[in-house]
C-alpha cells in the first residue's frame, strides 16, 4: 500500500496571541468550521456560508468527579495541511483516493488534544491523550444540534444489544423518538437541501457510538457501558449479565475514535464518499497477497432446495459437492457451509452426514475455495482448537455472526478476529454485526459485513423493498461494503411477493436483482439461490456471474435516496453500469461521456413489457456505443437496467 503526503503548513500557536474563536476551513474553502471554548469545546460548520449544524458539550471524561476535564479551555494550537492518494489494498470504489484536509490540534487545559479536520466532503474530529497509565472512560460527550425543518433517516433500537438489521425510519429530527437509540450511520437531510451523514472510524479498544435524542432539534451521543467485569453469557442469545458505570478501561497513550460529519450537496456525492476508510488507522498486514476478493455461493439461504438429482439434498456430503462442481464449473470462486455443518456451541462437533476430509480434497481439485460460518461466542472460546481444525482443511475464511453488540469487550473480539485470521490468511466476514468503522482498512481481509436490514428478510417480511434498496447506497453503504446478498432470480412484483421463507423472493424484477451486484458494494459478493434455479436461467446466471467484486472507478449517474440510483464502475478495460427504480416506474437518460474514446459493445438486460406484473420478465439486447451516446432507460415499477461495456475498436 502507497500513501504520499505533502505536508504544506505547520506551527504552532499560542491562544493568548488570538481570538477565542478558532477558524478552521477545508481545502477548497467551502467548509468552515468556527471553533470556541466558551462553554467547553464546541464548533459550527458551515458549507458555503451556510450554517448546517453545531456541536457542543464535546469532552473526554476520564476522572469522577469530571468538573476539570468538563471545563478545558485551549491553550495553543498547531495548524496544517496534508494531500496524499492512497492505494488500496481491496479497491471497493476505487484504485486511488484521494486524501486531501486541513488540520487543527489545539492542546487543552486539562492536558488532552482535541483533533479536528476539514475535508471538502465532511469534518472528523478525534481527542488523543498521553498517559503513561491505564485510564477508566466514565463517558464521552457529544451534542450535536440542527435546525427546524431537518429530518433523518435512521436505525432504532431500544438497547445497545442490536443485530443492525431494521429497517431505516424517516421522520424529522426534532420528531425522532425519545425512547430509542440510533445507531450509525444517521443521514440527516437539512431544509436547505445539504446531506450529512454521521459515522466515525479508527474504532478501536473502545464502543461503538450511538446517539439518541435530546431536547428539542439535538442528538446526543451514547454508548454501551462496559460488561461487569465478572459478567458471563447466558441465554440462547449469549447475552451479557451485568454493566460497570463507564464505557472503555484502555490505555491512556492513544488516539480515540474519529467522529466523522459526512457532508454533501446532493445524494450523488455520498457514493463516492470515503471518509471511514480515510481515516481509519493503516495496514497491519504486511503481505496482502493472499486476500482473494470474490463471490461465494451458500448453501443456507436456499435451504438447499436443489433438485434434479439422485440423492437427497440437505446438510451432507453429496449435497456440498453440488455446490462446489456448480462454483467450479460457474467460475464462482467460494463455497461457504452456512448454518448446520456444526454445532453452534461446540464448533468441532461436525455434522456427522459431512465427509469434510472428503469434501475438502474435492474442492481442491475442483479449484473452489472453501468457507464456514461460527457462531462468535463458541468461536470465542474455542479459537486455538478452531484455527488448528481450520488450517488442517485448507479453509480459506470464515463467518462469525450473532454478536449483535459494540461495548468495547466486542469491538476488542472483531480485532482479535481480523488479526488472528490474517495471521492464518484467512478471509472474514461479520454478521450479526455493527457497521463498518475502519477495521477493514487495518485488516483487509475483511473483506464485507452485514449490518443492514439484507435479502434474507424477504423470508418473513416485505422490508426488504426497492424502496430500501435505494436507501442503503445513500446511508449504509457510505461507512463500507454490504454483505446484502444480491442476485437472486426469484424475483417478485409488489402484487404477488409474499414472506416464504423456505423459498424466499426478492421484490423487484430481474434486471433490477442483476443490477443490484454493480450498485451494492463487497468485495465478497455473496448469491443466494440454489445451483439448481441457476442452471435453468443460463442466459442471466452468465452475465450475472462476469460483474466483478472490485472496481477502479466509480461514476454516479443518477442519485435520490428511496427513489432511483444510477451507478457506472470499471474493472480493467470492463465498464458496467446498474440502475434501480423503487416502486415508481421511471424513465432515465444515461450519459456515456464518462467512456474513454473509442466503439464500445453493449450487453445490456432490460425490464420486459410485462416485468411490473411478472417480475421474471426481461429483455437481452446489443448495441455499439461511444462516448458521445446517451441512452434512454425506462424501469418497470421496481425495476432496474443492467448493462456491460466491451471496448471493440479505437
Amino acid at each position: 500500500m502507497n500513501y504520499y503526503l505533502i505536508i504544506i503548513l505547520a506551527f504552532f500557536v499560542s491562544i493568548r496571541s488570538y481570538a477565542k474563536e478558532l477558524i478552521l476551513t477545508s481545502p477548497g474553502g467551502n467548509i468552515k468550521v468556527l471553533i470556541n471554548d466558551q462553554e467547553g469545546i464546541s464548533f459550527n460548520v458551515l458549507y458555503n456560508s451556510q450554517y448546517i449544524f453545531s456541536a457542543s458539550d464535546i469532552s473526554l471524561i476520564l476522572k469522577d468527579p469530571p468538573q476539570k476535564e468538563l471545563a478545558a479551555h485551549i491553550k495553543k494550537f498547531r495548524k496544517f495541511s496534508v494531500s496524499g492518494e492512497i492505494s488500496p489494498v481491496i479497491s471497493e470504489k476505487f484504485k486511488s483516493i484521494t486524501d486531501h484536509y486541513n488540520e487543527m490540534e489545539i492542546n487543552l487545559s486539562n492536558g488532552y488534544i482535541f483533533i479536528i479536520r476539514a475535508y471538502n466532503n465532511g469534518v472528523a474530529y478525534r481527542f488523543r491523550t498521553r498517559l503513561n497509565e491505564q485510564v477508566t472512560v466514565r463517558r464521552e460527550n457529544l451534542k450535536l444540534h440542527f435546525s427546524a425543518g431537518d429530518s433523518a433517516w435512521f436505525q432504532q433500537s431500544p438497547t445497545f444489544r442490536s443485530p443492525y438489521e431494521g429497517p431505516y425510519h424517516h421522520s424529522s429530527v426534532s420528531d425522532m423518538p425519545e425512547h430509542k437509540m440510533f445507531s450509525l450511520p444517521v443521514y440527516i437531510h437539512k431544509n436547505n437541501g445539504i446531506k450529512i451523514i454521521l459515522l466515525e472510524s479508527d474504532l478501536t479498544d473502545y464502543p461503538g457510538l450511538w446517539f439518541s435524542r435530546g431536547e428539542g432539534i439535538t442528538l446526543n451521543a451514547d454508548f454501551a457501558p462496559h460488561p461487569a467485569l465478572n459478567a458471563t453469557l447466558a441465554g440462547k442469545d449469549k447475552s451479557i449479565n451485568g454493566e460497570e458505570k463507564l464505557i472503555a478501561i484502555t490505555n491512556g497513550n492513544r488516539n480515540y475514535p474519529w467522529r466523522i460529519f459526512a457532508i454533501a450537496e446532493n445524494d450523488a456525492q455520498l457514493l463516492t464518499n470515503q471518509l471511514v476508510y480515510i481515516l481509519a488507522d493503516t495496514c497491519r498486514i504486511k503481505d496482502t497477497q493472499w486476500i482473494k476478493p470474490g463471490k461465494v455461493i451458500l448453501d443456507w439461504w436456499a435451504k438447499r432446495n436443489i433438485y434434479d438429482i439422485d440423492f437427497k439434498a440437505g446438510i451432507n456430503t453429496e449435497t456440498a459437492k453440488y455446490f462446489i462442481d456448480f462454483a467450479s464449473e460457474s467460475g464462482i470462486e467460494y463455497f461457504l457451509f452456512d448454518y448446520g455443518w456444526t454445532n453452534n456451541d461446540n464448533i468441532l462437533d461436525i455434522n456427522p452426514d459431512l465427509d469434510m476430509n472428503s469434501i475438502v480434497r474435492y474442492a481442491e481439485e475442483k479449484n473452489v475455495m472453501l468457507l464456514v460460518w461460527l457462531y462468535w461466542s463458541a468461536f470465542e472460546k474455542q479459537m486455538p482448537e478452531v484455527f488448528d481444525m481450520l488450517e488442517k482443511w485448507n479453509i480459506k475464511g470464515i463467518k462469525v455472526d450473532f454478536m449483535n453488540r459494540d461495548d468495547q469487550e466486542m469491538v476488542n473480539f472483531y480485532h482479535k478476529a481480523a488479526e488472528e485470521t490474517a495471521r492464518r490468511k484467512m478471509i472474514i466476514d461479520f454478521h450479526g454485526a455493527y457497521k463498518p468503522a475502519g477495521l477493514r482498512r487495518m485488516y483487509p481481509n475483511v473483506l464485507t459485513r452485514e449490518a443492514l436490514l439484507a435479502y434474507e428478510y424477504n423470508g418473513w417480511t416485505e422490508f426488504d423493498s426497492p424502496a430500501h434498496h435505494n436507501i442503503l447506497p445513500y446511508v449504509r453503504m457510505v461507512a463500507g461494503p454490504m454483505d446484502y446478498i444480491p442476485g437472486t432470480f426469484n424475483n417478485a412484483s409488489k402484487k404477488y411477493f409474499k414472506p416464504v421463507d423456505d423459498f424466499p423472493m426478492s421484490q423487484g424484477t430481474r434486471a433490477h436483482s442483476i443490477a443490484l451486484m454493480v450498485i451494492f458494494e463487497s468485495p465478497l459478493q455473496m448469491i443466494p439461490d440454489a445451483p439448481s434455479d441457476y442452471m435453468k436461467e443460463k442466459e442471466c446466471f452468465d452475465f450475472l456471474s462476469t460483474i466483478p467484486v472490485e472496481w477502479d472507478t466509480t461514476v454516479v449517474l443518477g442519485a435520490k435516496l428511496g427513489e432511483y440510483t444510477a451507478l457506472a464502475r470499471k474493472h480493467d478495460d470492463m465498464w458496467y453500469i446498474g440502475s434501480i427504480t423503487n416502486w415508481d416506474p421511471r424513465d432515465i437518460t444515461i450519459n456515456l461521456d464518462f467512456l474513454d474514446e473509442g466503439i464500445y459493445l453493449m450487453e445490456y438486460m432490460e425490464d420486459g413489457k410485462n416485468a411490473d406484473n411478472r417480475a421474471i420478465d426481461f429483455q437481452k439486447k446489443y448495441m455499439e456505443v461511444t462516448r458521445n451516446n446517451t441512452i434512454n432507460v425506462h424501469m418497470a415499477s421496481g425495476g432496474g437496467w443492467v448493462s456491460r461495456l466491451i471496448r471493440l475498436r479505437d
